[in-house]
Order: C-alpha cells, then structure tokens, then sequence
C-alpha cells in the first residue's frame, strides 16, 4: 500500500521505517525540515537499537521518502498514519494541539477516499472530534474516514514491538469496513504470522492504550510501596515479590522494586486519563492514578535521602557519581527522567554531581548544563564520596569494583535499579545500598522475579 506517517518523531520515524520494511511504500511527513532531511539520509534523529540500519535499507531501496508537503502527502497515500506529539499540559491534561493542527493541514488536501489512523495516546473522545473535523474539511468529505490503533511501544524495544507486537487494535466507527479493512490489509504479514487483533469502536481504542499504560504504572508503583513498608518494618521486598511472581493471577514482570518510572509514556499518560476522567465525571474512579504517581516521584526523593545519608548527613561539597541520565537503558531518551531528576535533587542540596549515561550524554547535556559530565563509568566514579546506579544499563554492570575501589574517595554504592551484582561489590571494599532494601545483606543472584522495562 501507499501509505503516509504524519509526525516523524520517536513513534512516526519507527513506525514509518518499520512499515516499509513490512514492503509498503512510505512517504513520511514532519515540519521540521532538518528531521527529514536527517530521516532522508538515513540518519534517526534518537537512538533506538535495530533502527538506523533499517532506516537506511529502506531509504536507499526508495520505499521510505520523507516529505514537508502535506499537499503531497495526500496525493500519494491511501492510508495516512497520525503519529504526532500530544505532550502534558500545565494541568496534566493531554495538549491536542499538534494533532488537531495535522488534521486540519492534511484533510483540505484530501481529493479521493482514504483512511487516516490515529497512533498517538489520546484522551477517550478525541477521534470522534476528528472525524467531525475531517469531513467538515475534507473536499471528499465522508468518503474520508478515521480509525485508531494506537501504539504499545517500548522504548528500546520499538522495532520489536511494531513488528511483533503482543496485539493490534483497530478502533473504528459504526460500519465503517472500509477502514478496517485497510487496517487488515497494511498488517496483514502480522496478522498471517499470528497477531491478536482486536476489532472494537473509536472511544474503547482510545481507552485500551491509556489502561494499558496505567495498569504498568500501578503494578511498578505497588511493588515500590510494598518497598516502603518493608523499609519501614524490616522486611524483604525482594522475597516478598518473589512469592507473588508464583501467582499465576499476578505474575512477576514490573514487580521489580527501584527507582520508578519515567519517560515520555507512563507519567503523561496516567496524568492525562486523570484529568480526562474528571472532564467525563468520572474522576473518582482513576483517583488512585494520583497515588501511582505520588508512590513514583517519592522514591526519587528516596533516593537522595540515601546518598545524603552515606555521606554522613550533608551532601553539601560532597562529590557524588550518577550512573545514568535516560529514564532506562535502551534509549537516549531523557524526559521525566528519575536518573536525572536525582541528579538535579543532589545538586540543588550542594552536592558536586557528575553524570555518565552510554547513549543519553548530549540530550542531558542540553538539558541540564549546569551538571557535570563525564566519558566513562570510571571517570564519573573518580573521586567520589558516594556512587548511584541510577539507568540499568548492561556496562555498568561490566564494570570492576576491585578496580574502581582505588579511584574513589569513599567506596560507597546506592543501587536504585536492583541491577548489580553486590555481593562482588562489597568483597572489593564498598558499602552497598539498595534502595527499597536499606543495607543490603542478602544475595538475591537467584531470584526469580522476571526482568521487565516500561
């Protein structure tokens, strides 16, 4: 099929490149023209494992262009993807501005029957106010219909989780099959391979993803309240977790105690069915959202509670090591970042803090220049008065404690993703602590609670 992708961010670029490699021909469309010039090179503008090399194949093959036209993007598509930002508004609310501008750009341009999806998050109701929106512009007018199949994303994973995702959903209107079975037809490799797909109405698309998304962040959250309690009773949150992975109605993914949750998905979104439930006088029923999120950002204040604590009581001129800058590993993406949100918290206490992340340097350095940065794990550990495994990424992991030991001013670890071997840490000399344990006298090499990312 000829298809288009409306927004060339982190999801439009994926998507884009991810359905040619699926064999279609793909025109993607952005405003902003050093992404797409970028994009036309071969070059994503984000790091996302798997993606560049795809990228170039399909951009050498001339199934994948990349355009600022939206007049020629509705000349060549048969089916246009929506996949722009809807970032949080100053009161939690979804910003639909960027999406409401795309459509009103796209549809006056719109000549011959065509299909627009929708993949971006969005609060329930907003499809039906884009149809309206698209017919009353749209010169072919109901002829031009609107479906949503909203995206599962993980960061990291993206290329994966468009290819083979766990679901596919396809929201449409009332006898609107003409939609759907352009949905069938674009994924029809994914739907012979044997991808559930879920058939369902505009509003209940709309609600899946947002439940989804709001049921990680509450399983991720719970797991770190229990790591409150345990703090505060002596318990073991890790043995505790482990007994509930064995309940086959539970499960053990997201029931990792740590650092939380960050990024560009889980915070907006549980934000933004909150606000939304509320405009719909439904706000008590997602009144618990507002706890998720207060469980998350306290266990960022947690963690510089510890550090200040394996100082001695003060922070202030002491030097303390940030293992991490994006929100998780996998990514270069910063925002919401728990990593980051420490580092700033430490420094706003008068700690010196520097900061090594694989992949994140230059966004966090944009982001936040008033923190120091370093080339390495080891060069951002020398000197330190305390060190924060904050991104769990693989290298640190790699490193030698024994080695470090001597390039540190006091060998003391914080673990705030649960994420390294510290029985090997403190027979090379450190004092290690792990956030949601207290000082950690256990070896939980064995445990059995499955590894999981947002």
């Amino acid at each position: 099929m000829r298809i288009t992708v409306i927004g060339c961010g982190y999801l439009g670029a994926t998507h884009a490149t991810c359905m040619a490699e699926l064999g279609h021909e793909v025109l993607g469309l952005d405003t902003d023209p050093e992404k797409t010039a970028a994009l036309a090179e071969g070059r994503p503008p984000f790091y996302e494992p798997d993606l560049a090399e795809m990228l170039d194949r399909n951009t050498r093959s001339g199934r994948l262009r990349f355009t600022s036209s939206y007049a020629e993007a509705a000349e060549f598509g048969q089916l246009h993807f929506l996949a722009v930002g809807t970032p949080q508004r100053p009161d939690g609310a979804a910003d639909l501005r960027q999406l409401e501008s795309a459509v009103s750009l796209l549809a006056p341009h719109l000549r011959r029957p065509c299909v627009l999806v929708g993949k971006s998050t969005v609060p329930v109701g907003t499809a039906a106010l884009l149809t309206t929106t698209l017919r009353g512009l749209a010169p072919v007018g109901a002829r031009a219909s609107l479906a949503w199949s909203p995206e599962f994303l993980r960061e990291g994973h993206a290329v994966e989780d468009t290819l083979r995702p766990d679901r596919l959903v396809f929201g449409r209107s009332d006898g609107d099959g003409r939609s759907l079975a352009a949905l069938r037809e674009v994924y029809v490799a994914l739907i012979t391979a044997g991808i559930p797909v879920v058939e369902t109405d505009l509003a209940t698309a709309e609600l899946i993803k947002t439940a989804a998304n709001s049921f990680l962040a509450t399983k991720i959250s719970f797991i770190n309240a229990m790591a409150e309690v345990c703090e505060a009773a002596g318990g073991d949150v890790w043995q505790l977790a482990e007994a509930l992975a064995y309940d086959s109605r539970i499960g053990g993914q997201f029931l990792r105690p740590g650092l939380g949750f960050g990024g560009g998905c889980l915070p907006k979104d549980i934000r933004g069915f909150v606000a939304r439930a509320h405009e719909l006088g439904a706000g008590r029923a997602l009144g618990f959202l507002r706890e998720v999120d207060g469980v998350n950002d306290r266990r960022r204040v947690r963690m510089v509670e510890l550090a200040e604590r394996a100082c001695g009581g003060a922070l202030a001129g002491r030097r303390i090591g940030v293992w991490g800058a994006a929100f998780k590993p996998g990514t270069d993406d910063i925002r919401d970042s728990p990593a980051l949100a420490v580092a700033v918290a430490l420094r706003e206490r008068g700690a010196d803090v520097v900061v090594y992340d694989p992949r994140a340097m230059d966004n966090a350095r944009k982001a936040f220049p008033y923190l120091e940065y370093a080339d390495s794990a080891a060069a951002a550990a020398g000197g330190t008065d305390a060190l924060l495994h904050l991104t769990e990424w693989q290298e640190f992991g790699e490193v030698d404690p024994a080695g470090l030991a001597d390039r540190v001013r006091a060998p003391r670890l914080i673990d705030g993703r649960s994420g390294l071997d510290l029985d090997r840490w403190r027979r090379a000399g450190w004092t290690c602590d792990v956030l949601g344990h207290g000082p950690v006298e256990v070896d939980r090499s064995e445990s059995r609670i499955p590894d999981a990312t947002s």
